[in-house]
């Protein structure tokens, strides 16, 4: 039996919704962007603005759907670039049936983001007109050449990227700092680019060492800062604690600098972080006027690693700074089992007890250390410190000693010792004090303490 065939007839190609029908006009958007914010590359970003405003208006085929345009922002990734954002929202929801822009790297450097993007406006009718490059993302040869192409230009960014490196690691193996002055707290640039103190923001430097060397804890300090609206590098009155340690451990404010403490780790992302000895960094010793002197620097940093030391001694995960209505507050220990003491408040009853946190486990008792009352802490810190007064000019000697040979830390603590003592002796408990002096409290029994100093003067007192 011979075959019958039946031709069927290809049905006419529908339009895309989004794209235009050849009588009416082509809604074509433009895209525009500047790689940096410097003086030079926004006079071309004003200028590509006004090329595509003037190329839309002198077609006839075209109406204008608007120009995007994004000025400063790197092109390697595209979630940070809003107008960008904005062009790709509008093309979803039928504004636009084309868009133009100067070339695949203005579109962007990435090679996923372009193949991403365009196969996105594609299947949605919409084609990208690259001028540079003469490629319609609609035509049939234009996403082998637009593939090869945007793998080049995320290439030339990368290529760009290593020079930028080597400029500055180059820069760093001669001693010159790559830094943001204008964020730097205390400090601006000259005019060859070397840093300078601020006079008007040099003081609350060093008050912040200052404070933290008499006692008072980041926390605080950022607290009191942040209460007289002191300013922060960035403009900023809300000061955080984090910040204040920042400033305690940058060496850039004894005049020194540490070079290439953090790298860009992926040029697409542009993600930064820090440098652990992965890349070569470059210490640089007095390379421009210090704020802090290097003993006071190198006190603080001494005084930052007693209280990690502090911590593993005594198993925290926190450093206690005490607090001014209570400095005994982590620093109070048994003498007995060495676990740390709690405080316990009765309102009802108008005391204060501290009791070793090893007293019972699951109701068994398995430490006997008494407890004490926090008005017999504060009376032995009274009596501790009013007994060095008994062979005071010995003791002031020593202390002399300590500043003439000592450690950084040691000789502030012992300065501020004998500016203590030359006080006269102590009439009643201040917290203040206490919170500055005291390093640990040792419970030997209910009523018999052993006082440590942060100088190193141990005191053992019975209440």
């Amino acid at each position: 039996m011979a075959r019958n065939i039946t031709v069927i007839p290809a049905k006419e190609k529908k339009t895309a919704t989004n794209a235009p029908l050849a009588t009416s006009h082509i809604r074509l958007a433009a895209y525009c962007r500047v790689s940096t914010d410097q003086e030079d590359q926004l006079h071309s970003f004003e200028a590509q603005v006004q090329y595509y405003t003037d190329y839309i208006e002198s077609h006839k085929e075209y109406d204008l759907a608007g120009i995007y345009a994004d000025e400063g922002i790197s092109g390697t990734n595209t979630r940070k670039r809003k107008d960008f954002q904005r062009l790709i929202q509008d093309c979803e929801d039928g504004k636009i049936d084309l868009v133009i822009t100067k070339s695949i790297s203005r579109f962007a450097r990435n090679t996923q983001d372009c193949l991403t993007y365009s196969r996105k406006l594609k299947a949605l009718g919409i084609g990208i007109i690259f001028e540079k490059e003469h490629i319609n993302t609609l035509d049939a040869s234009g996403e082998l050449l637009f593939t090869i192409l945007s793998s080049l230009a995320q290439d030339e960014s990368r290529n760009i990227s290593e020079n930028c490196k080597w400029g500055i690691r180059s820069k760093f193996k001669k001693g010159e700092m790559h830094i943001d002055a204008s964020t730097f707290l205390g400090y601006d640039k000259d005019d060859n680019g070397k840093l300078v103190i601020n006079e008007e923001q040099a003081p609350i430097i060093r008050r912040i060492y200052d404070e933290f060397l008499w006692g008072k804890n980041p926390q605080q300090i950022a607290a009191d800062l942040e209460r007289d609206g002191i300013k922060t590098g960035r403009g900023n009155t809300k000061w955080h604690t984090t910040t204040v340690i920042s400033i305690l451990t940058n060496e850039k404010h004894k005049g020194d600098a540490l070079l290439q403490k953090t790298y860009t780790a992926d040029f697409l992302t542009k993600r930064q972080v820090k440098n652990h000895g992965e890349v070569t960094q470059y210490y640089v010793t007095d390379s421009h006027e210090g704020i802090i002197d290097k003993e006071t620097w190198s006190a603080v940093q001494e005084e930052l690693q007693r209280r990690t030391d502090y911590m593993e001694k005594h198993h925290l995960q926190k450093y206690s700074y005490g607090d001014a209505w209570s400095p005994f507050i982590g620093r109070v220990y048994c003498g007995k089992c060495g676990d740390s003491y709690g405080r316990h408040s009765w309102k009802t009853r108008n005391r204060v007890q501290w009791q070793c946190k090893n007293h019972r486990d699951s109701g068994v008792l398995t430490c006997d250390n008494r407890h004490v009352f926090e008005s017999d802490l504060e009376k032995g810190f009274v009596l501790a410190f009013n007994a060095i007064y008994s062979d005071k000019d010995a003791f002031i000697k020593a202390k002399e000693e300590q500043v003439a040979t000592g450690s950084p830390l040691t000789k502030v603590r012992a300065r501020q010792m004998i500016e203590l003592i030359g006080q006269p002796p102590l009439e009643g408990f201040i917290p203040e004090m206490a919170q500055l002096i005291i390093d640990e409290v040792i419970i030997l029994g209910a009523k018999e303490y052993k006082f440590r100093f942060l100088d190193g003067t141990v005191k053992k007192m019975k209440v």
